[in-house]
């Protein structure tokens, strides 16, 4: 079984409050019809900061799609090798032991795909497998976990790692003003984060099964739209009522695996909003505090899309579950779309030539040591590599 090891997490410097968000909301829609139900919603989220990838007044401004699509492409050159430095560390594991790498983002766009950029930036090797998720939303983050897991479940010795990088603010349109896009200006957030599965070994969530469910005829609840400024994102009231619908699914996840859906020992789950994770624990017949996690990352990080849940389950790591605990992780998205999966928390020692190497390479600022990469083996999973002389032209 593969294990999903601790996540690290990266966050911008730069925070909009609560009172600011509701204040900026006053000024800039001061005529709007819909004022007070508008601040009332954001208010009732509970997100007491966000942190934005530019300061307020930059991310208020719009200076075109293009400008801010190389703001992203910029700052995600800048910020990812850290925090993948700090999720490899973190597993004991190298960077010539990552076979798979999935990102996931919907707040910016480039080709070749980002785990290009990686993969030549820090020096991955060159057979690793590029899988980018880049329009499933917040169910993303889910996805790549379910992705990495089947990955490793065809090729058992193999560790995938999983990036998630979300620049939300970057997708703030000033022009729209319908309730539910008022709604995301005072909700979404930027994060990034990161995490390695490893088909053998390591401490975490042991992943036992997964799945994904597609509620019929919700395309368009949360979608968005490409237009000549931009990603516009659109959020419909009806998606809290989806959990009702969801909620089953899970039960039938957990029922495959005998296991009861409504009484597990952990939840990571995605904090969309407080609507969705109170109907959910209706639904599933659990308590509230049962998402303390997501809870907390919805308050201190807003909806940070695909990362939340890699969020959320650092937060578990932090709380230290019992060995053999039983837990349920789950992300929503566009689609509607569930991706879930089942886990039992298991501990393992780091393997000790992983964590000495760890110990002896300096790493990228503000992270703990990365690995260098050492001559990969000729073949990977059955799969050719190519000839020493070949490898700087692929």
């Amino acid at each position: 079984m593969a294990t999903l090891c601790r996540p690290s997490v990266w966050v911008p410097e730069y925070t909009v409050s609560m009172d600011e968000t509701l204040n900026l909301c006053r000024q800039l829609h001061a005529g709007h019809e819909r004022l007070s139900l508008a601040l009332r919603m954001i208010e009732n989220t509970g997100v007491q900061k966000r942190h934005l990838i530019r300061p307020l007044e930059e991310t208020l401004e719009h200076p075109g799609f293009e400008a801010r699509n190389r703001i992203y492409m910029s700052e995600a050159r800048a910020r990812v090798p850290s925090v993948v430095a700090q999720a490899l560390v973190s597993a004991g594991v190298a960077v010539e032991d990552i076979d798979a790498i999935v990102f996931v983002s919907c707040t910016g766009f480039g080709m070749p795909p980002f785990t290009a950029s990686i993969i030549n930036s820090m020096g991955f090797r060159n057979d690793t497998r590029q899988i980018p998720i880049a329009q499933l939303g917040c169910a993303a983050g889910g996805a790549a976990i379910n992705r990495a897991h089947d990955f490793c479940m065809a090729y058992p010795d193999a560790n995938v790692l999983i990036i998630a990088c979300e620049f939300c603010s970057l997708c703030y349109q000033p022009t729209d003003i319908g309730i539910g896009s008022l709604l995301s200006n005072g909700l979404f957030g930027d994060a990034i984060a990161a995490a390695v599965m490893r088909g053998t070994g390591g401490t975490g969530m042991r992943l036992e099964r997964n799945s994904s469910y597609l509620v019929p005829q919700t395309e368009d609840w949360i979608c968005c739209d490409v237009k000549p400024t931009g990603f516009h994102f659109e959020l419909d009231g009806r998606v809290p009522g989806t959990m009702s619908m969801l909620a089953p699914c899970l039960h039938t996840l957990a029922d495959a695996q005998g296991w009861d859906a409504s009484r597990l020992d952990f939840y990571v789950i995605h904090a969309g909003r407080p609507r969705i994770l109170d109907a959910l624990s209706r639904f599933l017949t659990v308590e509230p505090e049962a998402f303390r996690h997501s809870w907390a990352t919805l308050t201190e990080y807003g909806n940070i899309a695909s990362a939340v849940v890699l969020v959320a389950l650092r937060r578990l790591f932090d709380a230290g579950p019992s060995e053999g605990a039983r837990g349920l992780l789950a992300g929503f998205g566009p689609g509607i779309t569930a991706e879930a999966s089942l886990g039992t928390w298991t501990t393992d020692s780091l393997p000790p030539t992983s964590l000495q190497a760890a110990l002896k390479h300096p790493a990228a600022p503000g992270a703990s040591a990365l690995p260098t990469a050492k001559p990969a083996p000729l073949v990977s999973h059955g799969i050719p590599r190519p000839r020493q002389e070949m490898r700087n032209c692929l």
